[in-house]
Protein backbone atom coordinates (compact mmCIF):
# COMPACT_ATOMS: atom_id res chain seq x y z
CA UNK A 1 0.00 0.00 0.00
CA UNK A 2 1.08 3.34 -0.84
CA UNK A 3 2.88 5.53 2.15
CA UNK A 4 0.36 8.36 0.98
CA UNK A 5 -2.99 8.98 2.56
CA UNK A 6 -5.60 11.38 1.51
CA UNK A 7 -7.30 12.84 5.08
CA UNK A 8 -10.40 14.61 3.89
CA UNK A 9 -12.39 16.65 7.22
CA UNK A 10 -9.26 18.17 9.75
CA UNK A 11 -11.70 19.49 12.38
CA UNK A 12 -11.27 18.58 16.31
CA UNK A 13 -10.92 14.71 15.89
CA UNK A 14 -9.73 14.99 11.66
CA UNK A 15 -6.92 17.29 12.81
CA UNK A 16 -4.97 15.86 15.41
CA UNK A 17 -5.56 11.91 13.59
CA UNK A 18 -3.55 13.53 10.55
CA UNK A 19 -0.85 15.06 12.66
CA UNK A 20 -0.63 11.78 14.12
CA UNK A 21 0.19 9.67 10.90
CA UNK A 22 2.78 12.53 10.19
CA UNK A 23 4.26 11.59 12.91
CA UNK A 24 4.29 7.78 12.34
CA UNK A 25 6.11 8.51 8.87
CA UNK A 26 3.43 8.54 6.26
CA UNK A 27 2.55 11.32 4.01
CA UNK A 28 -1.09 12.85 4.17
CA UNK A 29 -2.73 15.09 1.85
CA UNK A 30 -5.14 16.96 3.45
CA UNK A 31 -8.51 18.54 2.40
CA UNK A 32 -10.78 20.55 4.80
CA UNK A 33 -13.56 23.35 3.61
CA UNK A 34 -12.30 25.37 6.53
CA UNK A 35 -9.50 27.61 6.01
CA UNK A 36 -8.20 27.75 9.57
CA UNK A 37 -8.23 23.91 10.17
CA UNK A 38 -6.58 23.13 6.92
CA UNK A 39 -3.43 25.50 7.81
CA UNK A 40 -3.56 24.13 11.66
CA UNK A 41 -3.13 20.75 9.82
CA UNK A 42 -0.40 22.16 7.82
CA UNK A 43 1.32 23.49 10.80
CA UNK A 44 1.48 19.71 11.73
CA UNK A 45 3.23 18.24 8.20
CA UNK A 46 -0.27 17.72 6.67
CA UNK A 47 -0.16 18.97 3.12
CA UNK A 48 -2.72 21.05 2.23
CA UNK A 49 -5.08 20.64 -1.23
CA UNK A 50 -7.18 22.60 -2.18
CA UNK A 51 -9.58 20.09 -3.89
CA UNK A 52 -10.67 16.64 -1.78
CA UNK A 53 -10.80 14.79 -5.55
CA UNK A 54 -6.73 15.82 -5.86
CA UNK A 55 -5.77 14.91 -2.91
CA UNK A 56 -7.84 11.75 -3.36
CA UNK A 57 -6.18 11.21 -6.77
CA UNK A 58 -2.59 11.06 -5.22
CA UNK A 59 -3.02 8.76 -2.67
CA UNK A 60 -3.46 5.05 -1.78
CA UNK A 61 -5.86 5.20 1.13
CA UNK A 62 -8.26 7.73 1.62
CA UNK A 63 -9.48 8.31 5.02
CA UNK A 64 -12.58 10.83 5.20
CA UNK A 65 -13.77 12.24 8.91
CA UNK A 66 -17.35 14.36 8.14
CA UNK A 67 -20.44 15.34 10.24
CA UNK A 68 -22.79 13.06 8.76
CA UNK A 69 -23.82 10.72 6.03
CA UNK A 70 -25.08 13.08 3.91
CA UNK A 71 -21.49 14.77 3.56
CA UNK A 72 -19.66 11.19 3.06
CA UNK A 73 -22.13 10.35 0.51
CA UNK A 74 -21.81 13.90 -1.65
CA UNK A 75 -17.97 13.88 -1.37
CA UNK A 76 -18.16 10.14 -2.76
CA UNK A 77 -20.28 10.68 -5.52
CA UNK A 78 -21.12 13.90 -6.37
CA UNK A 79 -18.30 15.77 -5.52
CA UNK A 80 -16.12 13.09 -7.61
CA UNK A 81 -13.92 11.57 -4.78
CA UNK A 82 -14.54 8.22 -5.88
CA UNK A 83 -13.99 8.96 -9.88
CA UNK A 84 -10.83 10.62 -9.26
CA UNK A 85 -9.03 7.96 -7.40
CA UNK A 86 -6.85 5.17 -8.76
CA UNK A 87 -8.27 1.84 -9.40
CA UNK A 88 -8.48 0.24 -5.88
CA UNK A 89 -7.85 2.76 -3.92
CA UNK A 90 -8.51 2.01 -0.46
CA UNK A 91 -11.48 4.37 1.42
CA UNK A 92 -11.70 4.28 4.98
CA UNK A 93 -14.96 6.57 6.28
CA UNK A 94 -13.86 7.59 10.22
CA UNK A 95 -17.15 9.55 10.43
CA UNK A 96 -19.69 8.64 12.46
CA UNK A 97 -23.02 8.01 10.33
CA UNK A 98 -26.16 5.75 9.82
CA UNK A 99 -25.48 1.97 9.37
CA UNK A 100 -27.62 2.40 6.05
CA UNK A 101 -25.46 5.48 4.58
CA UNK A 102 -22.03 3.25 6.01
CA UNK A 103 -23.55 0.65 3.79
CA UNK A 104 -24.39 2.84 0.88
CA UNK A 105 -21.02 4.59 0.78
CA UNK A 106 -19.19 1.04 0.77
CA UNK A 107 -21.02 0.01 -1.83
CA UNK A 108 -20.58 3.41 -3.78
CA UNK A 109 -16.88 2.53 -3.87
CA UNK A 110 -16.93 -1.39 -4.47
CA UNK A 111 -18.96 0.07 -7.47
CA UNK A 112 -16.50 2.51 -8.84
CA UNK A 113 -13.35 -0.32 -8.33
CA UNK A 114 -12.37 0.92 -5.29
CA UNK A 115 -12.55 -0.85 -1.27
CA UNK A 116 -13.97 0.30 1.13
CA UNK A 117 -14.27 -0.07 5.29
CA UNK A 118 -16.69 1.97 7.51
CA UNK A 119 -14.30 2.62 10.92
CA UNK A 120 -15.60 5.48 13.45
CA UNK A 121 -13.89 5.89 16.71
CA UNK A 122 -14.08 6.43 20.58
CA UNK A 123 -11.95 8.54 22.34
CA UNK A 124 -13.02 12.02 21.97
CA UNK A 125 -10.38 15.04 20.98
CA UNK A 126 -8.33 13.75 23.87
CA UNK A 127 -8.20 10.71 22.10
CA UNK A 128 -7.46 11.78 18.62
CA UNK A 129 -4.79 14.06 20.45
CA UNK A 130 -2.85 11.60 22.24
CA UNK A 131 -3.29 8.54 19.26
CA UNK A 132 -5.42 6.75 21.94
CA UNK A 133 -8.71 6.00 19.98
CA UNK A 134 -10.70 2.82 19.41
CA UNK A 135 -11.86 1.94 15.80
CA UNK A 136 -14.75 -0.03 15.15
CA UNK A 137 -14.75 -0.88 11.47
CA UNK A 138 -17.12 -2.74 8.82
CA UNK A 139 -15.41 -4.10 5.87
CA UNK A 140 -13.82 -7.17 4.56
CA UNK A 141 -11.02 -9.33 6.78
CA UNK A 142 -8.30 -8.11 3.53
CA UNK A 143 -8.96 -4.22 3.84
CA UNK A 144 -9.04 -4.25 7.02
CA UNK A 145 -5.88 -6.13 7.71
CA UNK A 146 -4.53 -3.45 5.07
CA UNK A 147 -6.01 -0.49 7.19
CA UNK A 148 -4.23 -1.53 10.78
CA UNK A 149 -1.02 -0.12 10.66
CA UNK A 150 -2.68 3.51 9.50
CA UNK A 151 -5.24 3.12 12.23
CA UNK A 152 -2.28 1.41 14.74
CA UNK A 153 -0.49 5.44 13.99
CA UNK A 154 -3.73 6.97 15.23
CA UNK A 155 -5.02 4.49 18.13
CA UNK A 156 -4.41 1.89 20.40
CA UNK A 157 -7.10 -0.16 19.76
CA UNK A 158 -8.95 -1.33 15.92
CA UNK A 159 -11.76 -3.93 16.26
CA UNK A 160 -12.64 -5.69 12.81
CA UNK A 161 -16.43 -6.22 13.98
CA UNK A 162 -18.16 -7.69 11.08
CA UNK A 163 -19.25 -6.85 7.52
CA UNK A 164 -19.80 -3.44 5.73
CA UNK A 165 -22.04 -1.17 8.40
CA UNK A 166 -20.63 -3.25 11.38
CA UNK A 167 -18.46 -0.45 12.74
CA UNK A 168 -21.33 1.86 12.45
CA UNK A 169 -23.49 -0.38 14.51
CA UNK A 170 -20.71 -0.95 17.09
CA UNK A 171 -20.12 2.62 17.62
CA UNK A 172 -23.93 3.44 17.72
CA UNK A 173 -24.45 1.29 20.36
CA UNK A 174 -21.03 2.09 22.63
CA UNK A 175 -22.08 5.82 22.66
CA UNK A 176 -25.81 4.31 23.68
CA UNK A 177 -24.01 2.99 26.83
CA UNK A 178 -22.19 6.38 27.11
CA UNK A 179 -25.12 8.94 26.83
CA UNK A 180 -26.84 6.57 29.20
CA UNK A 181 -23.87 6.40 31.79
CA UNK A 182 -23.29 9.91 31.54
CA UNK A 183 -26.83 10.89 32.62
CA UNK A 184 -27.12 8.56 35.40
CA UNK A 185 -23.54 9.76 36.76
CA UNK A 186 -24.87 13.48 36.35
CA UNK A 187 -28.66 12.28 38.43
CA UNK A 188 -26.22 10.99 41.16
CA UNK A 189 -23.69 13.83 41.48
CA UNK A 190 -27.38 15.97 41.37
CA UNK A 191 -28.74 13.85 44.04
CA UNK A 192 -25.54 13.83 46.46
CA UNK A 193 -25.70 17.57 46.54
CA UNK A 194 -29.12 17.52 47.93
CA UNK A 195 -28.44 15.11 50.44
CA UNK A 196 -25.23 16.66 51.62
CA UNK A 197 -22.32 14.48 50.05
CA UNK A 198 -19.19 16.70 48.65
CA UNK A 199 -18.59 15.96 45.05
CA UNK A 200 -15.20 14.59 46.29
CA UNK A 201 -17.02 11.82 48.56
CA UNK A 202 -19.18 10.56 46.42
CA UNK A 203 -16.10 10.28 43.42
CA UNK A 204 -14.29 8.36 45.88
CA UNK A 205 -16.71 6.18 46.67
CA UNK A 206 -18.58 5.20 43.44
CA UNK A 207 -14.92 5.37 41.65
CA UNK A 208 -13.99 2.33 43.84
CA UNK A 209 -17.25 0.63 43.87
CA UNK A 210 -19.93 -0.97 41.59
CA UNK A 211 -20.80 2.74 40.06
CA UNK A 212 -17.29 2.52 38.58
CA UNK A 213 -17.78 3.75 34.94
CA UNK A 214 -15.46 5.53 32.08
CA UNK A 215 -18.53 8.81 32.46
CA UNK A 216 -17.48 8.72 36.23
CA UNK A 217 -14.11 8.40 36.38
CA UNK A 218 -12.27 9.38 32.76
CA UNK A 219 -15.18 12.30 32.11
CA UNK A 220 -16.44 13.55 35.40
CA UNK A 221 -19.75 15.75 34.83
CA UNK A 222 -18.57 17.49 38.42
CA UNK A 223 -15.41 20.04 38.51
CA UNK A 224 -12.52 18.52 40.88
CA UNK A 225 -12.29 14.59 41.23
CA UNK A 226 -11.18 14.33 37.58
CA UNK A 227 -8.87 17.21 36.67
CA UNK A 228 -8.64 16.60 33.35
CA UNK A 229 -12.23 16.45 32.50
CA UNK A 230 -13.93 19.33 30.72
CA UNK A 231 -15.84 20.13 33.99
CA UNK A 232 -12.54 21.79 35.42
CA UNK A 233 -12.58 24.35 31.99
CA UNK A 234 -16.59 25.16 32.20
CA UNK A 235 -17.35 22.11 29.92
CA UNK A 236 -14.95 23.33 26.91
CA UNK A 237 -15.76 20.67 24.67
CA UNK A 238 -13.85 17.20 24.23
CA UNK A 239 -16.89 15.77 23.34
CA UNK A 240 -19.62 18.03 22.11
CA UNK A 241 -23.13 18.02 23.71
CA UNK A 242 -24.27 18.25 19.93
CA UNK A 243 -22.58 15.21 18.63
CA UNK A 244 -23.41 12.92 21.22
CA UNK A 245 -27.24 13.92 20.07
CA UNK A 246 -25.96 13.08 16.88
CA UNK A 247 -25.11 9.83 17.94
CA UNK A 248 -28.16 9.00 20.05
CA UNK A 249 -30.12 10.07 17.21
CA UNK A 250 -28.78 7.45 15.04
CA UNK A 251 -28.85 4.40 18.20
CA UNK A 252 -32.70 6.09 18.24
CA UNK A 253 -33.67 5.29 14.85
CA UNK A 254 -31.60 2.03 14.91
CA UNK A 255 -33.96 1.43 18.39
CA UNK A 256 -37.56 2.22 16.55
CA UNK A 257 -36.62 0.18 13.39
CA UNK A 258 -35.21 -2.89 14.77
CA UNK A 259 -38.25 -2.93 17.52
CA UNK A 260 -35.98 -3.12 20.31
CA UNK A 261 -37.31 -2.29 24.08
CA UNK A 262 -34.52 0.31 25.04
CA UNK A 263 -36.58 3.10 26.91
CA UNK A 264 -33.33 4.55 28.76
CA UNK A 265 -31.58 5.01 25.26
CA UNK A 266 -34.43 6.80 23.91
CA UNK A 267 -34.89 9.05 26.89
CA UNK A 268 -31.52 9.81 26.55
CA UNK A 269 -31.80 10.80 22.96
CA UNK A 270 -34.43 13.00 23.77
CA UNK A 271 -32.71 14.85 26.98
CA UNK A 272 -29.39 15.30 24.89
CA UNK A 273 -31.57 16.34 21.75
CA UNK A 274 -33.01 18.94 24.07
CA UNK A 275 -29.99 19.96 26.01
CA UNK A 276 -27.71 20.22 22.35
CA UNK A 277 -30.23 22.64 20.68
CA UNK A 278 -30.23 24.91 24.30
CA UNK A 279 -27.45 25.53 26.56
CA UNK A 280 -25.41 22.77 25.83
CA UNK A 281 -25.08 23.42 21.96
CA UNK A 282 -21.03 24.49 22.55
CA UNK A 283 -20.70 22.29 25.92
CA UNK A 284 -19.45 18.89 26.65
CA UNK A 285 -21.85 16.17 27.15
CA UNK A 286 -21.28 15.59 30.24
CA UNK A 287 -22.70 19.43 30.53
CA UNK A 288 -25.60 17.49 30.78
CA UNK A 289 -25.24 17.71 34.57
CA UNK A 290 -26.59 21.21 34.48
CA UNK A 291 -29.65 20.18 32.94
CA UNK A 292 -30.34 17.60 35.35
CA UNK A 293 -29.30 20.13 38.39
CA UNK A 294 -31.68 23.62 36.47
CA UNK A 295 -34.55 20.66 36.41
CA UNK A 296 -34.23 19.09 39.84
CA UNK A 297 -36.87 20.94 42.07
CA UNK A 298 -34.55 22.30 44.78
CA UNK A 299 -30.65 22.29 43.85
CA UNK A 300 -28.07 22.78 45.89
CA UNK A 301 -24.38 22.98 45.20
CA UNK A 302 -21.43 20.55 45.73
CA UNK A 303 -22.18 20.64 49.68
CA UNK A 304 -25.67 20.10 49.91
CA UNK A 305 -26.74 23.86 50.91
CA UNK A 306 -29.43 25.39 48.50
CA UNK A 307 -27.98 27.15 45.29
Amino acid sequence: MSDVIAFIGLGHMGGPMAANLVKAGYRVLGHDLVAESLATAASTGVEPVAFAADAAARAGLVITMLPAGAHVLALYRDQGLLAAAGPGTLFVDCSTIDVADARTAHEAAVAAGHRALDAPVSGGVMGAEAATLTFMAGGGTAEFAEAEPVLAAMGRKAVHCGAAGAGQAAKICNNLILGVSMIAVSEAFVLGESLGLTHQALFDVASTASGQCWALTANCPVPGPVPASPANRDYRPGFAAPLMAKDLGLAANAIREGGVDAALGLAAARMYARFAAGTGADQDFSGIVRAVRDGSAHPHDQNGTPA
